[in-house]
């Protein structure tokens, strides 16, 4: 039995992997500055007598200090995750998303019982041209580079990356569903714009495959399947004949997202259904770190080409599927 702590633990990935890691016998410390929304968790998990409901904030380092006490590993999940709202709450993005994330290095630092940290990123973090994006790619930094800060401790820092994770906070088939229901038309952005999709259980698995194998400064992918926007509105109408309106992009938002770039693609490795961006060595100071990831992945051949949704690889089987099993 291991203990976890989940930052934004009350939120959709974080609630979820708090069942699934409780229903596995671990203890779990869910750590949330929402205080109604760990309210309502607490209502579910009252079967439960190994978790613990903190109310805090990423911003307070020594609340989260009280909050590691005794825990083995870190889920980094809290974050503002909504790219329009951060490109209008520009700094306060960068406060719990940049600032928030580093608190998290500094109190793992902090506690001697921490052995792995994992912080959750997104596709948006590839190339970004949001806010959201960006201040995820500088919490991937972040985690990469602390792993040069441990000295010789049994610490590890590394990432995982999402893609869209359906029926979450958000998620474009809340949007598909409410418009069914009220018999209006599809809010389509653009009928050019692709996603990467997956599904809550898919995305809790990355996260316990990477907690799992992690060795230090690698970002963990999961290979998913990418669609049109239009295509998932057609799947989940079950019908090609549907009524759609084109509401245009919203500031920050790409017609495309990518999961591993070209420059990543020739430090990326396919193992056990998942993509594995190694560090750069240029990052890494910790010579006895760079001759375990070497060890591990010499073998495997690099992937050696960029993964973007104009990819698109989900026909509409796939697609009826992936909605069915959200």
């Amino acid at each position: 039995m291991k203990r976890y702590l989940i930052t934004g633990g009350a939120g959709t990935i974080g609630s979820a992997l708090t069942k699934k890691l409780l229903k596995d016998g671990n203890q779990v410390c869910v750590f949330d500055n929402s205080e109604d929304a760990l309210f309502r968790l607490k209502q579910q998990l009252h079967e439960y007598e190994n978790v613990r409901f903190f109310v805090g904030d990423v911003r307070d380092v020594t609340r989260l200090n009280m909050a590691m006490n005794g825990v083995d590993i870190v889920f980094h999940a809290a974050a503002l995750k909504h790219v329009e709202l951060s490109e209008y709450n520009v700094l306060e993005a960068i406060s719990i998303n940049v600032d928030g994330t580093k608190n998290i290095v500094t109190s793992c630092l902090n506690s001697p019982s921490v052995k792995k940290a994992i912080f959750t990123s997104s596709d948006k973090a590839v190339n970004p041209t949001s806010t959201m994006g960006t201040t995820k790619l500088m919490g991937e930094k972040i985690f990469t580079s602390s792993n040069n800060l441990v000295g010789n401790r049994d610490l590890h820092f590394s990432s995982v990356r999402f893609g869209n994770v359906l029926k979450s906070n958000g998620s474009v088939l809340k949007i598909f569903k409410e418009a069914l229901e009220n018999n209006k038309p599809y809010p389509i952005t653009d009928i050019r714009m692709t996603r990467f999709f997956l599904t809550l259980e898919e995305s809790i698995n990355l996260c316990e495959y990477a907690a799992l194998n992690s060795i230090g400064g690698e970002i963990f992918v999961r290979s998913m399947g990418a669609a049109s926007i239009l295509s998932l509105a057609k799947a989940f109408n079950k019908s090609e004949d549907i009524r759609y309106k084109e509401i245009g992009s919203k500031p920050g938002e790409k017609l495309y997202e990518e999961l591993v770039t070209e420059i990543e693609s020739m430090r990326t490795v396919f193992l056990d259904g998942h993509y594995i961006i190694l560090p750069e060595d240029s990052t890494i100071e910790k010579k006895s770190l760079i001759d375990s990831l070497n060890n591990k992945y010499i073998n495997q051949v690099k992937t050696n080409s960029p993964l973007d949704s104009r990819q698109e690889t989900l026909d509409w089987v796939q697609l009826q599927n992936i909605i069915s099993s959200s």
